[in-house]
C-alpha cells in the first residue's frame, strides 16, 4: 500500500523569525505566506495563536476571516487546524481566576468554526504541561463541558503531551474519540527518547494531525536527519496504520535567515524517505 499523505506548514515558518521566537504569529507576513505554501507545493497552513498579539489576530475578526477565506481560496491553502500556543502561555486548566481565558477558548473555537479549522491543538507542553492529577482533572473537566459545543461547532480538540506513550493513552482515554484525539510531534518524541513503535501502537487510533520535526536527544530543534527522529520507523508505521491526516512542517528555523530555503531542504529530504520506505 503507497502512503497517501496531505502535506502543510506551520504558520510564520515561511517568514523571518520575529523577536528571535521560533514560533510566534506573523502579523506583518501571514497573508503572503499563502502564496509561498502555495509556491512550495503544500495544501495547508496550520494557524497560529499567541496571547500577546491575541487582539491583532484575524481570526478572531469577521474582516480578518473574511480575508483569510479569500487568500485560502485565490492560492488554494485550506486552514484546517490551528495550535493554541496562548493555551500553553496561560492556561486556562491551571489559572484560578480563568473564566476570561475560558471565554477566549470559546471565541476561538467560534472562528475556527467560521474558517472551517477541524482540529485546534492543546499544548500540553513546556509552561501547559500537566504536572499533577489536580491539574489533569481540572482540563478534563472543563473540556467536559464543551462536547455539545464542539459537537455543534464540528471541531476538535488534540492534545501534543510530553507524557510517555502508556500514560498518554490512559489520558486521552478519559475524552471522546470523536471529539478529542492527539496531535503527534515527531521531534518532541525523539527529544523524549519515545519509541515510535510503542507510541503508534498504544495510541495511533486518535493521532489526527501530525508535526513533522527533528530534535536531539535531550536537546534542541534541528534539520530534519540531523537529529534523534527514526523516520524509517516513522514512515513505517504511517504505512502500517495507514495514516491519511495531515503531516504539518513545523521544523528548525533557518539560522541564515533563509526560512524558505531550510523548508525546501526538508521538503526534499521528506521526499526522499517517502521514496524509501513506499
Amino acid at each position: 500500500m503507497s502512503l497517501n499523505l496531505k502535506f502543510g506548514v506551520m504558520q510564520g515558518r515561511l517568514s523571518p523569525m520575529v523577536k528571535d521566537r521560533i514560533q510566534i504569529f506573523p502579523k506583518k507576513n501571514w497573508k503572503i505566506e499563502f502564496q509561498r505554501a502555495k509556491n512550495l507545493g503544500l495544501k495547508y497552513i496550520e494557524w497560529t495563536l499567541d496571547y500577546d498579539t491575541f487582539s491583532q489576530n484575524p481570526i478572531l475578526s469577521k474582516s480578518g476571516i473574511n480575508e483569510i477565506k479569500r487568500l485560502s481560496k485565490k492560492y488554494l491553502i485550506k486552514i484546517r487546524s490551528l495550535t493554541g500556543d496562548c493555551f500553553m502561555q496561560k492556561p486556562f486548566w491551571k489559572i484560578s481566576k480563568n473564566q476570561k481565558l475560558i471565554n477566549d477558548f470559546k471565541k476561538i473555537l467560534n472562528s475556527c468554526n467560521k474558517i472551517g479549522i477541524k482540529y485546534v491543538i492543546i499544548p500540553l507542553v513546556d509552561n501547559g504541561r500537566l504536572e499533577d492529577i489536580k491539574a489533569e482533572k481540572k482540563l478534563i473537566k472543563i473540556l467536559s463541558n464543551f462536547k455539545k459545543y464542539l459537537k455543534k461547532k464540528k471541531i476538535e480538540i488534540l492534545f501534543e503531551s510530553d507524557l510517555n506513550p502508556k500514560k498518554l493513552k490512559k489520558f486521552i482515554q478519559n475524552f471522546d474519540k470523536d471529539l478529542f484525539g492527539i496531535n503527534y510531534d515527531l521531534g518532541n518524541s525523539a527529544s523524549l527518547g519515545y519509541n515510535v513503535d510503542d507510541e503508534f501502537r498504544n495510541y495511533f487510533e486518535y493521532i489526527k494531525n501530525i508535526h513533522i520535526k527533528d530534535r536531539i536527544y535531550k536537546g534542541s530543534t534541528v534539520r530534519l536527519g540531523k537529529g534523534s527522529a527514526n523516520f524509517h520507523k516513522f514512515f513505517r508505521n504511517l504505512k502500517k496504520y495507514k495514516y491519511n491526516n495531515m503531516l504539518i512542517y513545523q521544523t528548525a528555523r533557518s539560522n541564515k535567515n533563509d526560512d524558505i530555503g531550510e523548508i525546501k531542504k526538508n521538503i526534499l529530504f521528506i521526499k526522499k524517505k517517502i521514496k524509501e520506505n513506499v
